[in-house]
């Protein structure tokens, strides 16, 4: 029986807009918690969302499969879509998880 589980996730890249106040919070956040903006963004609106019980009874309703997506989804790459088994001098043997890439352009 192996001694750690490794969980793949699928992370996407996509492109939101931010007030300066908030991108600045961000990246100040992201320091003070000593990880990326990336985790910061994805980690803050997990938060939201398991605590918003008018938003988990809207999950349950037929108006949360209708809803149209407004997220930039970025799509990836040639060179980002191979496994990271292929590409020479990777360190595919160390598993990690990194968050999606959330760019925080100025509004």
């Amino acid at each position: 029986m192996p001694l750690l589980e490794v969980v793949q996730t699928r992370q996407i890249s996509a492109s939101i807009r931010l007030t300066d106040s908030t991108a600045t919070q961000t990246d100040q956040y992201a320091a003070f918690i000593r990880a990326s903006a990336d985790d910061v963004v994805e980690q803050a609106l997990l938060f939201v969302f398991a605590k918003d019980r008018d938003f988990q009874e809207f999950l349950k309703s037929a108006d949360a499969q209708k809803i149209t997506p407004t997220l930039r989804i970025r799509k990836p790459t040639a060179s980002e879509a191979e496994p990271a088994a292929k590409k020479p001098g990777s360190s595919a043997s160390l598993p990690t998880q990194s968050a999606a890439s959330v760019a925080g352009s100025k509004a």
